[in-house]
């Protein structure tokens, strides 16, 4: 059952770089517990919009609200509300000198000011969730792609974010370690946990999502299950990706 207010609420977002106009108008709703993808061909705004919804990028126009929260009001303590919204890139991001249970309980410690017993416990509970716990104390450089990916989640998760946006998570992995990382988000995803997936992983989005999203130059063109999208998607657009996607 989800919830009547949308989690994620944006309404007219508009975003340019020079004269590029990258977003032309986005309206769209994400509720609690709802896993979202985004999908399209590359340039048509799918990163961009996803950056926008933990203000990473400023729009021009338009409003992003998260849990209740305008992200670009004067008075949001964006810092704060970013404990709210964990995102995981495609590029790990980890600290090389620094063991993974280290990687997750800097932004505990430095950020959320809680103690070393105290993120030390959440950042086990945290490795636990993404099956890692026995790397507690590797560096990065002695974990695969896909277990650095994991660690990445882990450090987001162990935040407690209500929102965790991905930004194309298994891009740079190798095909054999993808599985590992979709299995943690399916997990996510049967937990309640809120996502918006940016995504080429489309039998995966097929399983794992409530809704799909294609977006093309700028605007959503159709959104609806994956049922509807893959399997009886109205526009030609969405035919046409859907069908390349296929062959």
């Amino acid at each position: 059952m989800k919830a009547a207010s949308p989690i994620v609420d944006i309404k007219s977002l508009r975003k340019s770089y020079g004269a590029n106009e990258i977003l032309k108008g986005i309206d769209l709703s994400v509720h609690a517990g709802e896993t979202v993808f985004i999908i399209g061909p590359s340039g048509s705004g799918k990163s961009t919009l996803l950056r926008c919804c933990n203000r990473l990028e400023t729009p021009d126009s338009g409003t992003v609200t998260v849990d209740g929260v305008d992200l670009a009001a004067p008075s949001t303590d964006i810092n704060a509300m970013r404990r709210r919204i964990g995102m995981v890139f495609q590029s790990f991001n980890l600290y090389p000198h620094l063991k993974a249970i280290d990687n997750i309980t800097l932004a505990l410690r430095k950020v959320s000011k809680k103690s070393r017993a105290e993120s030390e416990t959440l950042a086990m509970a945290a490795l636990q969730r993404v099956g890692l716990a026995e790397k507690r104390n590797a560096y990065p450089a002695e974990l695969s792609g896909g277990q650095q990916q994991r660690i990445a989640i882990a450090r987001a998760l162990a935040l407690e974010p209500k929102v965790m946006l991905f930004d194309e998570p298994t891009s740079a992995l190798d095909p054999e370690l993808v599985g590992s990382v979709l299995s943690v988000m399916s997990d996510m995803a049967k937990a309640g946990m809120t996502m918006v997936v940016v995504s080429h992983e489309m039998r995966f989005a097929r399983d794992a999502a409530d809704r799909v999203v294609f977006m093309d130059h700028g605007v959503i063109v159709e959104q609806g299950t994956p049922a509807e999208i893959f399997g009886g998607a109205k526009h030609k657009r969405t035919q046409s990706f859907v069908s390349q996607l296929e062959r």
